[in-house]
């Protein structure tokens, strides 16, 4: 709080919130019965599902990105962190790639957090007419190395950005909306058939569209007009 100028009532206020916490288990196996495990000091972290736990944790990991922006891009979107790294040069790349990986390790053993390499995720965009080279990204007592495409912020991106991943994906999903609707046409009015199309279908055929649709929208569409 100091860091970010945050002094006086409002700290003594934020400190009051975050202090003395204590948490525990309560499993119900029906109303009478109630199992509950013992109180537990809780050391670090904020509530869940309060109202002040998403500022908090903005304001807590809003230095990350200072920790590398000398060697990279960094996007930060509520819990999800972005890192671009460009460089022409493939020797230089790969030696910043694994500096900023560095960086971010060292960043959370600092601030206690863990990251979860299995959740981290490294993809290489080139062009076709690129000679396709495997890229290994040094961590603690592991080595990972780049993958084709990754789901981000609900649109599934491959390294070409040919979106071909993500076009397949959304096709299975408008299948299964059109099967549903199919299946209740009979059964329920064009008013409530229309509210279904837009909870299912549409909003998950125009979510990101701007990105992928000047490529596959007429492929889409056409799928989904022979199925509708």
């Amino acid at each position: 709080m100091k860091l970010y100028r945050i002094s006086g009532t409002a700290s003594k206020l934020m400190e009051s919130y975050l202090e003395n916490r204590y948490q525990r288990l309560s499993v119900y196996y029906n109303k009478p019965l109630k199992l509950s495990s013992n109180w537990i000091h809780v050391k670090h972290g904020v509530p869940q599902g309060s109202i002040l736990g998403p500022l908090l944790f903005l304001i807590y990991i809003n230095d990350l990105s200072l920790s590398i922006n000398k060697l990279a891009n960094p996007i930060l979107f509520a819990d999800d962190t972005t890192i671009i790294i460009s460089n022409v040069n493939p020797k230089e790349f790969q030696n910043n790639i694994n500096s900023v990986m560095t960086e971010i390790t060292f960043w959370f053993q600092s601030n206690l957090p863990s990251l979860n390499y299995n959740k981290t995720h490294f993809i290489k965009f080139q062009t076709k007419k690129q000679n396709e080279a495997k890229t290994q990204i040094v961590v603690p007592n592991s080595i990972s190395s780049n993958i084709n495409s990754t789901k981000f912020l609900g649109l599934i991106i491959d390294n070409s950005l040919s979106w071909k991943d993500h076009i397949t994906a959304l096709t299975s999903k408008l299948n299964k909306a059109c099967y549903t609707i199919r299946l209740l046409k009979p059964f329920l009015p064009m008013d409530t058939l229309r509210m279904i199309y837009f909870s299912y279908a549409h909003s998950v055929l125009s979510y990101g569209i701007i990105f992928w649709g000047n490529l596959h929208t007429q492929t889409v569409f056409s799928k989904f007009k022979k199925e509708l």
